[in-house]
């Protein structure tokens, strides 16, 4: 076989379809269903942070009424399958990938229920983002029903009483709004996380970031600006409106600073930064709007004047004093939602993974030749890991491995 590609969420589907239309021979294993991530780790009520117009697979374009609506996740599911259909792409589901090795001649073999599979290239699509972060070293004695935010999918589903969510970033707090709107009472333990205006001068602002080259920002680039070398995470954006912190805190969300510790067996403790943490959100959103204001004067576009959005001007109702300690046993349930990394214990090619398990690679192009990693969070650059980047990053592996295979 060409080409083996692993998981068909939109990062596989993608790549089989550029392969597709290079001729290129090539099967797609599934271990479940098309979108199989979609459906067993995201909550009820979730909605794609992309405009429809915008949530674009290779090789298609937007006609319909909504542009700047957002896609339930069934929505996207059905997105996903219908593409597939469409595309007769080469899917096969229920064919769980047990295994990734090394084979003969530079090439690889691929185990798939029961069958045994040589394969000259092998594009891993099985995501990056889709298992949580180990939980803090004490959680395990934490005298309270404990969840990770992909497992949440409704306040009904939670057990009686507050509920203490930790990690305030892009799960974390649409995770926190879903509950407060559903009546429960919520604390949310934030972080240093920026975020994005909904909308801003007339356009959707991940539009702007799109056309103004801020979403083209290289990887590279990206860890050299940063202080700490490291790549920065990514702001908070709603999917419908803006989420701050002060908006949350209005909606009746109780903010606490970083969760630190647990002590005495029963107290949760926090650092006094929630004013901090408030504040670098409305820094970071003042630093996009900047960017894209500067855009649109060099570029000589009619846009609208900018326009205050409520979410960011409301007055943060903040607790007083501030909570610095909270009984566990007060809680009916604690929702992880502290990040996620790819799950690729299956890859047991000499050289592919680092000693965290994660992939060894160049713009998601592997240090093992023919060994590509397909819609990695930032792999080549800031869009990377969305849906933004689908088509391009395709388009890259398909034609690198269309290069290997004429080269012989």
């Amino acid at each position: 076989m060409d080409t083996v590609v692993v998981g068909a969420g939109w990062a596989g589907l993608g790549a089989s379809y550029e392969l597709a239309q290079r001729g290129i021979r090539h099967r797609v294993f599934e271990r479940a269903r098309i979108g199989e991530t979609w459906r067993t780790q995201r909550w009820d009520t979730f909605r794609l942070n992309t405009t429809t117009a915008d949530t674009l697979m290779p090789g298609e374009r937007y006609d319909g009424p909504d542009p700047d609506g957002a896609l339930t996740c069934n929505e996207f599911i059905a997105l996903l399958e219908d593409y597939a259909r469409r595309h007769d792409l080469p899917v096969e589901k229920d064919r769980a990938v047990t295994a990734v090795s090394t084979g003969l001649e530079g090439g690889f073999v691929v185990e798939a229920g029961g069958e045994v599979i040589p394969a000259r290239n092998v594009v891993i699509a099985s995501g990056s983002l889709n298992r949580p972060l180990p939980r803090l070293a004490w959680a395990a004695s934490l005298p309270a029903p404990q969840v990770d935010g992909c497992d949440y999918r409704s306040a009904k589903g939670l057990p009686a009483g507050p509920v203490l969510v930790v990690g305030s970033g892009q799960s974390g707090a649409q995770i926190a709004y879903d509950l407060a709107i559903a009546g429960r009472s919520v604390y949310l333990s934030t972080g240093r996380v920026g975020r994005l205006i909904r909308r801003y001068r007339g356009k959707d602002t991940l539009r702007w970031l799109d056309d103004s080259g801020f979403m083209d920002v290289s990887r590279a680039e990206l860890i050299a600006a940063a202080p700490d070398g490291r790549l920065p995470a990514r702001g908070v954006i709603g999917a419908t409106r803006t989420l701050s912190l002060q908006f949350l805190s209005a909606e009746g969300v109780m903010l606490t600073g970083r969760l630190t510790g647990f002590s005495a067996g029963r107290m949760l403790t926090f650092r006094d930064d929630v004013v901090a943490n408030i504040l670098l959100g409305d820094e970071a959103s003042a630093r996009v709007k900047g960017w894209i204001d500067a855009y649109i004067e060099r570029s000589g576009i009619d846009a609208p004047p900018a326009e205050d959005d409520p979410a960011e001007t409301v007055a943060p109702h903040l607790p007083d004093p501030p909570i610095l300690e909270l009984d566990v046993s007060s809680l009916g349930c604690i929702i992880w939602c502290t990040g996620f990394r790819g799950d690729y214990g299956y890859v047991g090619v000499a050289g592919a993974l680092d000693r965290h398990g994660q992939p060894i690679h160049a713009g998601g192009v592997g240090v093992v030749p023919g060994l590509f990693f397909a819609g990695l969070d930032f792999g080549t650059k800031r869009k990377s890991g969305t849906i933004r980047a689908v088509a391009e990053e395709s388009a890259l592996f398909a034609a690198l491995i269309a290069e290997r295979l004429a080269a012989g």
